[in-house]
């Protein structure tokens, strides 16, 4: 097996994943053997749905290391799952997640492979308000400290300060510590995995980098982050205001955008390029990917919604 094969995680069983992916590995041949946790039965249900026909390879979790792996057979690691033909609960749906998540962070702690893809995750049922978001929850489950979301496209990126916090608490949790690390974190990855030191912007988190109250954090807190890093050798610039930075002639100057807060520089980004990006999560000791969006129920089975963001999650993992 000459490259560590690339983990799936199907996620939500009423979502859209399985279209996608069956749309993506008929595209494409990967030099990564995939290998793909799920229910055996919402699989064969889906081949089903989607006339999707492939031989399925039924791996054993304590043999893997013992299978010649290649992606003529869809791998396929079993994860039991009850009520399949009745709605599920969310209880019985956050386990069935939470026990595909564990089973893949085994695969990793053990050195299987370092390369994760989970599929979309209804966020509001299954972190049920103990993590902000799944990158947190990985955070978590992987005992890394400091980490950081990156809606990743080759042409330009973008890093929230904050990710799924309510505007109200944003300025609460920017401090000139948390803005230095997500440009340590930014930085270091990019040199690790994409061999270059970016070029970060940073924004303000006021209009125009300016306020009417006597504390101004931009001038306070943000440009002096930026400056202190600056010092030791890393490539960042700001703040600069959010409503200009993402034109055209400024944008193409930066690698990366670090924003304050999420719609601040997520809401530009998709806009941007719509589907033609990938969520990763910087800061892990190992490479975690997601396709930027959601489960979009409504969408399953109607052979409508674009692969585009799962497709590049491969080809990421893939060269790596």
């Amino acid at each position: 097996m000459k490259s560590k094969p690339i983990i799936l995680i199907s996620g939500e069983p009423k979502s859209i994943f399985f279209e996608i992916f069956f749309k993506a590995i008929n595209l494409k041949i990967y030099k990564s053997p995939l290998i793909l946790i799920c229910c055996r039965k919402i699989l064969l249900s889906q081949m089903k749905k989607n006339n999707f026909k492939k031989k399925l390879n039924i791996l054993e979790f304590d043999k893997l290391k013992k299978y010649n792996l290649n992606n003529n057979s869809l791998n396929l690691i079993d994860i039991e799952c009850k009520k399949i033909n009745k709605k599920f609960s969310t209880k019985l749906t956050n386990q069935y997640i939470e026990n595909s998540f564990e089973l893949a962070l085994n695969l990793i702690k053990n050195k299987f492979s370092y390369k994760l893809i989970n599929g979309p995750i209804n966020k509001k049922s299954f972190l049920n308000k103990k993590f902000l978001g799944i990158t947190e929850y990985i955070s978590k489950k992987s005992k890394s400290k400091n980490t950081a979301m990156l809606i990743y496209n080759k042409n330009l990126s973008v890093c929230p300060v904050t990710t799924h916090l309510p505007i109200k608490l944003v300025n609460k949790n920017i401090t000139k510590k948390i803005i230095k690390e997500k440009i340590d974190i930014i930085d270091a990855f990019f040199k690790k995995n994409l061999n270059y030191k970016p070029r970060i912007a940073v924004t303000g988190m006021n209009p125009h980098c300016e306020s009417i109250l006597r504390f101004n954090e931009d001038d306070k807190i943000v440009a002096k982050a930026v400056s202190e890093q600056k010092k030791r050798g890393i490539y960042v610039y700001g703040p600069y205001s959010a409503d200009t930075i993402f034109l055209k002639s400024n944008r193409d100057q930066f690698d990366v955008i670090l924003g304050m807060y999420h719609d601040q520089v997520l809401g530009p980004i998709k806009t941007l390029y719509e589907f033609d990006a990938i969520n990763i999560t910087m800061g892990l000791p190992f490479l975690r990917v997601t396709p930027d969006h959601g489960p979009n129920e409504k969408m399953q089975n109607k052979n409508a919604s674009n692969p585009v963001s799962l497709i590049n999650a491969l080809n990421f993992l893939d060269k790596h």
